[in-house]
Parts: C-alpha cells; structure tokens; sequence
C-alpha cells in the first residue's frame, strides 16, 4: 500500500558497468525531501520546517581520462558533452541539472556518471534537489556545509529555477527522526535546528500522497508567484491595503505561513498532533487561496484525507500539482488511503500513490562493499 524506499545502490553500480563498461570510483545517495509547513516562505526571508525522505537519487560515477562528460540514467537516458560544455551556456532537462552541479564544484575533466532515483520528479519533493546534492557529494570530498553554496548555485545559477534554499539544506544536513527548522531572515544561507520529529511514538504518521500531477520549476508559474510575493513583501502595511489583488494575499499568505511554523514548532514539541493537523490545513487554505498555488487534484486529497479520519492535510512543495502531506492516526491509515483512492477514482484523478514520510537522513557518501566484480549476465535492468 504505501511504497517504501528502496536501496538503488546495487543496481546503480550494475547499470554503471553496464553502460560504461567499468567499475564506479565513487557512490553517493541524497534525499528528496517533503516540507512539514512553511512554503513559499525561504526566498521571502521567512521560515520552514522541512524533513528529508527515506526515497532518495543515487549517483554513481569516475573520471575519465579524456575530456568528455558521459551521462545516463535508468534504460534510456544519456547525455554526452565536452568539458566546455561545463562552462557554457545552460542546458535543459535532467542532465542540466548534473552539470550545473559539476560547473558548481568546479569540475575539471572528464567524467563517466550514473543516475538512479526513488524520487518521484516533479511531484513536489525536490527530486532537482536530491539529484544535484548527490553529484556534488559523489564528486568531492568537501563536508556538507561546504557544498551547500554549490548546490544552490547549481540550481539557481545553471540551472536557472527561481527557487530558495531550503531544498538543498536539508538534503544536505537533515537528521533521522528530526525535522530542520530554517531561517532565512538573514539572506543567504539559512540558520537552523533540529526538531525531534517522531509522531510514529505518539501512534501518528505522516504519509506523502503523489497525486500523479505533474510540474516543472521552469514553467514560469512558480516564478510569477514568487514575483508577486516579493512584491507584496517590499510594501510596507499602509501599502499593502491600499495595492491591488493579489499582492494583499499574497503577503497574507506569507505573514500567517511564517506564524505557523513557529505554531507547528510549538505543537512538536509538546506532542499535540491534533493541534499539527489543524496547522496543516489552515496551512493548504492559505496556500489554495490566498497564494494560489493548490489544484483540483490537491485540494480533493486535502478534503478527503480529513474526512477520512486525517487529523490534518495540506499540499506540499511549489504546488500547482505534485504531493500532499496527511497526518494521520496510524489506526486510521488504511482507511485514509482507501477514501483518497476513491475520491481520485470518482473524479477522474490520476491514481494517488503514497509514500512514508518518516524523516531520514542527508547526502551521503557510500563505500564500495563486497566483491568488486559484477556479473553482468546478472545485472538487473532498470525501469
């Protein structure tokens, strides 16, 4: 029913023999991550309190001899370019995204890499994220807080998505069985600190719903709805009664998200998860309404998750799409995830999926177990 995270490490080294022909020298895995509350708040200045996934992207990869950037993921994917294509002009689509972390790092020669995930793309959980923080991991030996820069100038630079920093600090510094409480009110990176985020002790859990709605960061929606907060942001309270729809609730949005992270805080950490639920969907109103960033899709998962039983539901992630988060008692799971399917079903929905969202850990650096010989009759093909 609900999809645990799998371990690509393995098939990831088998699938990088088999499209290169040779061992990796270097293993490295990053999170997705799912955001408890607090969005559209990181690139405003404001606060969020994220989770990393036990679903994670696994990066395998060894430098060549020569000067030439060998990509593949999965069956089909590949890419392939010169070093100088390292420092050009931006590219699109997936590999975009690998060589705006090697240009990040400063990357020099050539480079054989294999990718594989268990993060679902475009449904809100930062797959973008977790892929770049794996290569930066895989391709340097530099601690997580120094790769931090990096990754968000892979992404924001490179790549060019408008997005903040919260994605990339918790894939690389979250802990297990902790959520990461960020501050951006400084600008640039954020201050955090751990909250101990262990509703499964309490007979609660979270789950992720994936609604099969799909969205990019580079389709300009995100980017309209960040320009207009930032604009709602810079007018002082005299201006923002006075400006016209949407700015107002665009900076509505913001204020009340900002008061329910320190809300949510404040409810972890006295164990009051009915007062976390009723936080969430207050949280999803604002986004659908005042920020505008929920769908059809989101919002029937939202109602039928609280009917259902939910102590709480909101979208999560830049919206228009993607996933929902449901805090539920663990009794009441079943029936939760039977009531979402159905509403799915009966509104013509794509068919939900659903994830555990216990909080994992971050970007990590793995060492070559075993034999270091694979059998390639063996190896398993992947989807």
């Amino acid at each position: 029913m609900l999809i645990p995270a799998p371990d690509l490490l393995p098939a990831s080294v088998r699938a990088f023999v088999e499209r290169h022909g040779r061992e990796p020298s270097w293993r490295a895995s990053a999170p997705g991550r799912v955001n408890l509350v607090g969005e559209h708040t990181d690139y405003l200045g404001g606060l969020c309190l994220p989770v990393a996934l036990g679903h994670r992207t696994w990066v395998v990869a060894a430098p060549r001899t020569d000067s030439r950037v060998h990509l593949t993921s999965g069956d089909a994917l590949e890419w392939s370019g010169d070093t100088s294509h390292l420092t050009g002009s931006p590219l699109r689509g997936w590999a975009s995204y690998v060589v705006g972390a090697l240009r990040a790092v400063g990357w020099q020669g050539g480079l054989d890499l294999h990718v594989e995930s268990s993060v679902p793309v475009g449904a809100g959980l930062s797959s973008s994220a977790a892929l770049i923080c794996a290569v930066v991991t895989a391709v340097t030996e530099r601690s997580p807080d120094d790769l931090l820069r990096a990754a968000l100038e892979a992404e924001q630079v490179h790549v060019g998505a408008p997005t903040g920093g919260m994605d990339q600090t918790v894939s690389l510094l979250a802990r297990p069985a902790h959520a990461l409480l960020l501050d951006f009110a400084g600008g640039g990176l954020p201050a955090g600190r751990p909250v101990p985020w262990s509703p499964e002790r309490d007979g609660v859990e979270l789950l992720v719903v994936d609604t099969g709605v799909r969205h990019a960061n580079d389709d300009g929606a995100f980017a309209r709805r960040r320009a207009e907060a930032e604009a709602a942001m810079a007018l002082s309270p005299d201006e923002v009664v006075a400006a016209r729809d949407p700015l107002p609730r665009r900076r509505r949005h913001v204020d009340s998200e900002n008061d329910r992270v320190r809300r949510v805080v404040a409810a972890v950490e006295r164990h009051d998860w009915t007062e976390v639920g009723a936080l969430f969907t207050a949280s999803h109103v604002s986004l659908r309404d005042d920020h505008e960033v929920s769908c059809v899709e989101l919002d029937a998962v939202v109602e039928a998750a609280r009917t259902a039983g939910a102590l709480g539901a909101r979208m999560t992630g830049g919206g228009f799409g993607g996933c929902a988060v449901v805090l539920v008692p663990t009794t009441q799971r079943d029936r939760v995830v039977a009531r979402v399917s159905a509403a799915a079903r009966a509104a013509g929905h794509p068919e939900p999926s659903f994830l555990p969202g216990e909080a994992g850990g971050p970007a990590t650096r793995h060492r070559a177990a075993g034999p270091s010989h694979v059998d390639l009759s063996q190896a398993q093909r992947l989807t």
